[in-house]
């Protein structure tokens, strides 16, 4: 099914507005490094649960309004990968949970958030085997934990720690990627795992885990969008992305069958699994961020310094791109 959206729609404007930018963008990249044969193409890092990010691809609602050698798709299985990535220019745009921006500015990475889309408390979760002891947080004592460090799974799991009474030297973590996760926690490597969607959905569907805790009452889950410090020298660049992304989502919303199709086919994973992810996913346009998830963000910020989980406090406010100020006046 093709997705066309109206030629007097403001996001197909917007979008034209995209490629315009774009092109300036991109030929002052090849003016400014005369060694380039070729011009830069705009490079979006996203993962599986990227949802806006994969239906843009999938619609190739980018495409339409550019030459598609001028958009390239690079594929992580994790945040921290995609922003180390971003961080060396291998890719100037993507898309992550809440933890792995503070890991990249505690690194010294230079990038930029620049948009977010609203809280999805119900999209990753504390998994135990069905027959596990573990019945409350507590029971999280001295047991082998896997997770993606650096992650929303890592901060989900900071929080969980903290509200059972415990300190994080009473539990022991074991930092996989979620495929090494999932084989080592179906193995019994490890007693929990923590994760999120579409990896969270998938082994639900397999049967073979319980859900210990979600994110709700312990973290928001927010998503934010990361950029290279080129592409957040742009700002109508960054507004025709988040009208992209916020058209995919509204296909999403007004086309879930289709939607979910589009997402099983990407992935590879069942169709019953996808319609499980869009079930619990609630609506996400995209925009910049405002001063209350600036403020939500520093805490969590905080509370990986606190732990010592990263060398030092940080600021988030230092890094957010903010609609209108130039990005000189950052950092």
């Amino acid at each position: 099914m093709s997705f066309d959206p109206p030629a007097s729609s403001p996001r197909r404007q917007a979008l034209r507005v995209l490629a315009l930018t774009a092109a300036s963008w991109w030929g002052l990249g090849r003016a400014q490094t005369a060694s380039a044969a070729t011009l830069t193409p705009l490079r979006i890092g996203f993962q599986k649960g990227s949802i806006n990010l994969v239906l843009l691809k999938s619609l190739g609602l980018l495409e339409k309004q550019a030459p598609a050698s001028q958009v390239s798709w690079v594929e992580f299985p994790a945040g921290p990968q995609l922003l180390e990535a971003l961080a060396v220019g291998s890719v100037d745009f993507g898309a992550t949970g809440d933890s792995p921006p503070v890991f990249a500015q505690a690194a010294g990475k230079d990038l930029f958030y620049v948009g977010a889309e609203p809280p999805k408390p119900d999209t990753s979760a504390i998994l135990v085997r069905p027959d596990a002891g573990l019945k409350t947080l507590a029971d999280l004592k001295g047991r082998r934990i896997a997770l993606q460090k650096g992650s929303s799974a890592h901060f989900l799991l900071v929080q969980a720690v903290k509200k059972a009474g415990l300190q994080w030297s009473e539990i022991q973590p074991v930092y996989l990627p979620p495929a090494d996760a999932r084989a080592a926690f179906e193995r019994g490597a490890v007693d929990a795992w923590v994760i999120w969607d579409p990896f969270y959905a998938a082994a639900e569907q397999a049967g073979a885990v319980r859900v210990l805790a979600t994110s709700r009452e312990l973290s928001s889950n927010n998503s934010f969008y990361l950029a290279s410090r080129r592409l957040a020298s742009h700002e109508p660049t960054l507004r025709a992305l988040f009208a992209a992304l916020t058209e995919a989502d509204a296909y999403v919303q007004s086309r879930p069958e289709d939607s979910a199709q589009r997402f099983a086919q990407f992935s590879g994973l069942p169709l019953s699994t996808v319609q499980r992810v869009l079930e619990r996913r609630p609506a996400s346009p995209v925009g910049p961020l405002t001063p209350a998830l600036v403020a939500e963000q520093q805490q969590v910020a905080d509370a990986f310094a606190q732990l010592g989980l990263i060398p030092k406090p940080l600021r988030v406010a230092e890094i957010v791109w903010q609609p209108g100020r130039a990005l000189a006046a950052l950092r």
